[in-house]
């Protein structure tokens, strides 16, 4: 597990769709309330570039997320 910086959170989501450019449509099921059950875009982040490991749809996935912009977050693990 990631240690976060200050301000960061992280939440649970499906991946929807699978976009260009190894961004991804998430579905939020966990995390914070008022962003569950809400569609968000998520960059695959530079570890799991590096290690290769592909997101597909239907996927679960943990992100880290700013508490400046509610819409965009990275993917930072896929769960089996």
């Amino acid at each position: 597990m990631q240690k976060l910086k200050q301000g960061e959170f992280e939440v649970e989501g499906e991946v929807l769709e699978v976009l260009g450019n190894m961004m991804c449509r998430i579905m939020v099921t966990s995390g914070k309330e008022e962003l569950i059950g809400k569609e968000l875009l998520g960059k695959v982040s530079g570890q799991m570039r590096m290690y290769k490991i592909w997101v597909m749809p239907g996927d679960k996935v943990k992100m880290v997320m700013t508490p400046y912009d509610a819409t965009k977050g990275r993917i930072t693990f896929r769960m089996k």
